[in-house]
């Protein structure tokens, strides 16, 4: 059967992920059209844009994500920032997909495919690495660090049962603390325009909570967090979380609200409230208002910091993958 490759912009891209009738799976916040613009825009300048559709007939089967530099292809994305990445296929299409893709990179002058990082359900480690392997091709995967996903109860006393006893008694003991130190409010904002008037403050928070936050958080870096937000703010995923001890901003978590799963992306807080543990704490709130909202997965996303394990988190491990395509 014969497969067609056409060249699609972000513009394109994003009107198949609005229309409902597409069958592609966009299984993660990380592969959404905005995302990808977005960091485009602010870091693709040293690379030539790959982004691929491949149709049978007229229909989309899959599109193809990538960044070209050189003889080598990614994904559009870096890993310090894109938690995980995979390409968007329709189901039961992965083997038609993958065969036309490397024909068509193997055409492009592409002979090394450097993809990550990867969770164990993407389509390249369940259906390409193989594929690949039987073509003849040399892949090689290695772990590529860990996420921590949480599911989620329907009750918040459900949720605290799951703990340990010793992680409960001090969820616990610090909201009870910090109940006594002050009025507290967890207000969360998703308005496109308020999300913009409160970036400063969630910005502020993640600078000074930690030395490398504040090395990290570059002017261009900066202008990717604030292009980010108002991109998926429009489309109602951005969440900006913001703990507030009697009226006054403490703490703020920035997340994602996509597919019954928040994913916590990033966060900061108020070093002057450090003491009353307000960045746990506003995490731990974020938690429950997700099972308020009936979500069914909390993800903390790429990292193995303690707090994760505390509050419930299951490492998935993450991969590169490697494929050597001649």
């Amino acid at each position: 059967m014969k497969y067609n490759i056409a060249l699609e912009s972000f513009e394109s891209v994003s009107s198949y992920w609005l229309d409902s009738h597409h069958p592609l799976q966009w299984n993660s916040v990380f592969v959404l059209p905005g995302w990808l613009q977005v960091w485009w825009s602010e870091f693709g300048a040293a690379s030539s844009l790959y982004l691929r559709s491949i149709k049978q007939g007229e229909d989309v089967i899959g599109i193809a994500p990538l960044l070209m530099n050189g003889g080598s292809a990614s994904f559009i994305g870096s890993a310090d920032i894109c938690d995980y990445q995979d390409f968007v296929i329709a189901p039961g299409k992965e083997q038609d997909f993958f065969n036309a893709l490397l024909d068509d990179l193997d055409r492009q002058g592409v002979t090394r495919l450097d993809l990550r990082p990867l969770r164990p359900d993407s389509t390249v480690l369940a259906s390409l690495a193989n594929l690949a392997r039987d073509r003849g091709c040399q892949v090689s995967c290695e772990p590529d660090g860990v996420t921590l996903e949480l599911d989620l109860p329907s009750r918040w006393d459900e949720y605290l049962q799951t703990l340990k006893g010793k992680q409960r008694h001090e969820i616990r003991r610090k909201l009870r603390r910090l109940e006594e130190a002050a009025e507290i409010n967890y207000r969360v904002v998703e308005d496109p325009e308020a999300v913009k008037d409160n970036m400063d403050i969630f910005l502020d928070f993640f600078r000074e909570s930690r030395k490398d936050k504040t090395a990290f958080m570059t002017a261009q870096m900066e202008s990717f967090f604030r292009a980010l937000a108002s991109a998926l703010a429009e489309f109602q995923i951005l969440k900006l979380c913001f703990l507030e001890l009697d009226t006054k901003p403490s703490a703020a978590v920035m997340c994602f609200d996509y597919n019954d799963t928040l994913y916590l992306y990033n966060s900061g807080y108020d070093l002057q409230f450090g003491a009353l543990s307000v960045g746990v704490i506003c995490k731990i709130l974020s938690i429950k208002e997700s099972i308020k909202k009936g979500k069914k997965k909390y993800d903390f996303l790429k990292g193995a910091e303690a707090y994760k394990h505390h509050l419930g988190g299951k490492e998935v491990p993450l991969s590169r993958c490697q494929i050597l395509l001649s």
